[in-house]
């Protein structure tokens, strides 16, 4: 036989480029080859002259409202400072929050380990990934974190959002939601507040605080069949924008969806969303990562979720999981209230993904919780950027490495970080005599930017350059099953993205100039997404590249951070395990 030819990445892009180009030309408004004059654009339903700005002073500026941003807003409120709540969605109702049914304790009184014993246990499964600080952190103060919910109604319903506005309603903290925040402000090398436009009225609002909480959770490519449609990175890559350091991108969630009504993420959730939240216990795993992408990979489907010999024919080699983690019985049976034991009459029970045949890249372009985001460069939350903490799945803290070690963790883990950031933010505005004022013509600069959108007269809509990136970074052989010649393919068409098509987005109404913005947030996060897989030459937990596919321990005991550099390109670094970021 002969052997089969290479695909170089000239050859990737001119092979696809009949298919790209027939579906830019049918993304256009009119026939652009017709002869006569040109049809104009319709005047757009919101024009960019009626807006309004107002601004908003605070001391703690809380951006999210889940189960991160609850916490930091009570925290800091507690600990002395003015704060407000602003949030793209409702509170307690939007992005991840309403599908975590499950959120861990540590109870020293029952557990089965020390948390000294827990730490080091979640290493081994994390191999070495997960930052420790941030593994004990989650294990000392999870129950406190737990017995407050319970005080708030947080487990008397399914519907969460009763539960989180009872402390915040208590205390009178402010809650401004559906207000899509766009702009991180800086001054004199601080974060002085946020920028950005309600979703129901024409207006840009400034909220000029002393220290702000990132909470905006983590992000995917709007992919179907999970629920982070809602979910663009928007945290991550304003924080980006304006000098903060992130990392985490090479680092994937591995949730499969069911095959069948794969597109549906409420059936892919199996009646989970119906059942009120419950505490769950030690059960250190390694889940959630892309064994399965190689499974089908390399068999092709179906593919079943399961132990080994329960889906047939297995694959050799694919990603390492630690010998004390892999899994030879079927997992128990879930406990009455944890999870839903009968669906639709067919007795199936499980989080995503669980039973039946699978499809993949149901959570595509998101990393496992707690991996990615913001580079921390202490305990507390704080970012390299003064003024500018994250919590939560905003925050880069490895709190279980680049694999989920720990069923309820990331909801726990939420709640912990969340907490400790709003008194450390409220302390950080308290005791400092700052009043740095932002400039009107720096307030107008960033509105004009919030609404460049709606005054383009051509361009591209947002949902066609969305279609065009999923089909960029969804496939299992560029995402997940990773190698480099496909991953620089795939990155020549997203830098292609980010300069030509980024500066041409349209919108006409609120609706679509919110898309405008995400796009851009989700076409940067793949960029990093791919650079960062391009540059761990090895494979390990949740990142797989089957061009290298061992651990290399002696080159990559250390994570990756991303910054831009002062010319505005992006660059990458390692930050060894054992350390916190340089900081200066």
């Amino acid at each position: 036989m002969k052997s089969k030819p290479t695909l170089s990445r000239r050859q990737f892009i001119g092979a696809a480029g009949g298919i790209a180009s027939a579906a830019a030309i049918a993304s256009l408004p009119f026939d652009a080859t017709a002869k006569g004059p040109r049809p104009k654009r319709e005047r757009a339903a919101v024009d960019r002259a009626d807006f309004s700005q107002e601004t908003r002073k605070l001391d703690v500026l809380v951006i999210g409202g889940g189960m991160a941003g609850l916490f930091a807003a009570v925290k800091a409120h507690d600990s002395g400072a003015k704060v407000l709540v602003v949030s793209k969605g409702r509170v307690g109702s939007s992005g991840l929050t309403p599908f975590a049914k499950g959120i861990f304790s540590y109870d020293k009184h029952t557990a089965t380990m020390s948390i000294d014993q827990f730490v080091d246990k979640v290493s081994e499964s994390a191999i070495q990934t997960n930052n420790p600080v941030f593994t004990r952190q989650l294990a000392e103060h999870s129950y406190a974190r737990v017995q407050e919910l319970k005080q708030w109604g947080f487990f008397d319903s399914p519907l969460l959002n009763q539960g989180f506005m009872r402390p915040i309603d208590e205390r009178n903290i402010p809650v401004e939601e559906r207000i899509m925040i766009t702009h991180l402000l800086k001054q004199q090398g601080r974060i002085v507040g946020a920028s950005g436009f309600s979703l129901d009225e024409n207006k840009i609002i400034h909220y000029h605080a002393k220290s702000v909480i990132l909470c905006t959770g983590s992000g995917g490519f709007k992919p179907s069949g999970f629920p982070v449609c809602d979910l663009t990175h928007d945290g991550t890559i304003m924080a980006y924008k304006v000098g903060a350091k992130v990392t985490g991108k090479e680092w994937n969630d591995g949730h499969p969806g069911s095959a069948e009504n794969s597109g549906s993420s409420y059936d892919n959730w199996h009646g989970q969303v119906e059942e009120k939240p419950s505490i769950t216990s030690i059960t250190i795993n390694h889940h959630l990562g892309v064994d399965l992408n190689y499974q089908g990979y390399m068999l092709g489907g179906p593919v079943t979720m399961g132990p080994p010999g329960r889906g047939g024919k297995m694959a050799q080699g694919g990603p390492l999981i630690p010998e004390a983690f892999r899994m030879t019985t079927p997992p128990p049976p879930p406990k009455q209230g944890l999870l839903r034991t009968l669906i639709s009459g067919k007795g199936h029970s499980g989080p995503p993904g669980m039973g039946g045949e699978q499809v993949g890249g149901s959570s595509a372009g998101m990393a496992i919780h707690k991996a990615e985001g913001i580079v921390p460069i202490n305990e507390q939350g704080l970012s390299t950027l003064p003024g500018l903490y994250a919590a939560g799945d905003a925050l880069g803290s490895y709190m279980s490495g680049g694999i989920y070690t720990q069923i309820g963790s990331s909801l726990a883990g939420s709640a912990v970080q969340g907490a400790i950031a709003g008194a450390a933010a409220a302390k950080d505005s308290l005791n400092i005599a700052l009043n740095i004022e932002v400039p009107k013509s720096y307030a107008d600069t960033v509105a004009k930017e919030i609404l460049a959108p709606l005054s383009r007269n051509r361009g591209f809509s947002p949902a066609w350059v969305t279609q065009v990136l999923q089909g960029i970074m969804i496939p299992n052989f560029v995402l997940y099953i990773k190698k480099e010649r496909m991953m620089q393919a795939a990155l020549a068409y997203v830098e292609e993205l980010r300069e030509h098509h980024v500066p041409m987005l349209l919108a006409n109404d609120l609706h679509s100039l919110r898309l405008a913005h995400e796009t851009e947030n989700m076409i940067i996060t793949a960029e990093m997404k791919l650079k960062a897989s391009i540059m761990r030459t090895e494979s390990r937990c949740s990142h797989y590249r089957l061009d290298c596919p061992d651990i290399d321990f002696e080159n990559w005991q250390a994570w990756i951070n991303i910054y831009q550099d002062e010319a505005g390109k992006m660059q990458l670094e390692k930050q060894a395990f054992n350390k916190w970021p340089a900081f200066s």
